[in-house]
């Protein structure tokens, strides 16, 4: 390892370096991420430096004393196998400490993850909508700007392991983004978010009470953006979910790990139709 190699955290306009090279890996991240993803941790996003020169990056969000999790991990191709990656990883672990720690592997990588302290909690499979989407909207489904924050918080801490107000702030008033809820008796049973990316659109994001709930918000925020292709990011445990893309004919693009390290939660992923992404959780 060269010695004028340097870890350090991102600068807020930096974060935008980790969104292009996601782009280039061919992650379709959404056009505001980097700035979204900063409110979530402004001291979460990792850069290392060769002689000044970038060459690896991460993220290490935490949310809160008890959550964290791991993402936008990119070694250049040149300067893999040489333990740049790996320094900068261990960096990111130090700081997210004894937190619960996720994480969102690719299937090669598993085996890796596993000697860092995560097992496998289960699969995440991305699903692409292409239709044309000609929906009668729900009369439950109401813009997000018409409940509470404070009610919108609350329904998101039953399906996400740690606060994030800020961030949640954010990502629902993005440009060119969506975000719906659904609403029965004033009270919240399902939202979702729907943002546009380098390659169409990304839900996420997408949690209901209700598989018919779910397939309501889903209806609409396809909907709203009148155009595809739309990405949706469903755990493989969700049975119902399952059979939602597969009722809107949407085709599996690939599957990644969701593991944890310092712990195993118990989220209510039947509930869950589409995580938020992954590079956060």
């Amino acid at each position: 390892m060269e010695e004028d190699y340097i870890i350090r955290r991102m600068k807020a306009e930096e974060v935008s370096i980790a969104i292009d090279w996601a782009k280039e890996q061919g992650w379709n991240p959404g056009l505001n991420d980097a700035s979204c993803f900063y409110q979530a941790d402004p001291n979460g996003f990792f850069i290392g430096l060769l002689k000044g020169e970038p060459i690896a990056i991460g993220s290490a969000v935490c949310y809160g004393n008890d959550f964290a999790f791991c993402g936008l991990y990119i070694v250049k191709e040149e300067f893999r196998g040489r333990g740049y990656g790996l320094q900068l990883t261990h960096e990111r672990l130090k700081y997210t400490s004894n937190r619960l720690t996720g994480l969102d592997g690719v299937i090669d990588k598993v085996e890796k993850y596993k000697r860092l302290g995560y097992t496998e909690a289960h699969r995440n499979i991305r699903f692409c909508f292409t239709g044309k989407p000609s929906f009668t909207p729900s009369p439950n489904v109401v813009d997000i700007s018409k409940i509470p924050f404070e009610q919108l918080e609350a329904f998101d801490r039953k399906y996400f392991l740690g606060p994030r107000n800020a961030f949640l702030h954010s990502w629902i008033a993005q440009p060119e983004s969506k975000s719906y809820g659904y609403v029965e008796q004033q009270q919240l049973k399902g939202y979702g978010v729907i943002r546009r990316c380098f390659n169409g659109f990304k839900i996420g994001p997408l949690f209901a009470q209700t598989a018919s709930i779910a397939k309501a918000l889903f209806e609409a925020l396809i909907s709203a953006v009148k155009e595809g292709p739309v990405f949706l990011d469903c755990p493989e445990p969700n049975h119902e979910a399952i059979q939602m893309v597969q009722t809107y004919r949407m085709e599996p693009q690939f599957q990644v790990i969701r593991m944890y390290r310092n712990g195993n939660p118990k989220l209510p992923l039947q509930e869950i139709y589409g995580i938020t992404t992954f590079e956060l959780g």
